[in-house]
């Protein structure tokens, strides 16, 4: 990955902290790791996040999760690809009560293994998962995300 792309991405997730559905659902980019194969986000339970029985708004949970997967992949795979997120669904498990976080994670290994798989294929939905926890390590919401991915010169046959 070129050094110009690594900086106007670095900008991108600065930035993302201020994109207002996170900026007023209280959700932050917390964490990175310096390659993006790792991200960690932040929601603080706040009067405007909050549902009738003052936890977490099911919906502010899902959108700390939302682009992560599909980030991590376009900037790894590079421009020959198109990286769309597809589906996703959530299992909430406890109610959060105060500020929770998710971290997404890719290895070298598993982006290489979905390349390989494109390369072969042309095109492919991979499923990848993600847990929501409290400050304690309490797991309240299991993330499925489906990531659809195809090089750019794919073509039916």
């Amino acid at each position: 990955m070129d050094n110009t792309k690594l900086k106007k991405f670095q900008r991108l997730i600065r930035l993302i902290n201020f994109y207002p559905p996170y900026l007023f659902s209280g959700i932050r980019v917390v964490d990175y790791a310096p390659d993006f194969s790792m991200f960690r986000t932040r929601l603080k339970l706040t009067w405007f996040n909050r549902n009738l029985l003052c936890t977490a708004f099911g919906g502010s949970l899902y959108s700390m999760c939302d682009p992560f997967f599909m980030f991590i992949l376009i900037i790894h795979l590079g421009d020959e690809y198109i990286v769309w997120d597809k589906y996703a669904s959530i299992d909430f498990l406890k109610p959060g009560k105060g500020t929770v976080y998710a971290e997404f994670k890719l290895s070298k290994e598993e982006i290489a293994e979905v390349k390989r798989v494109i390369d072969a294929q042309g095109k492919y939905t991979f499923e990848f998962t993600c847990e929501v926890r409290d400050e304690t390590g309490n797991l309240i919401a299991s993330l499925k995300k489906g990531v659809y991915v195809r090089k750019k010169d794919y073509r039916k046959s």
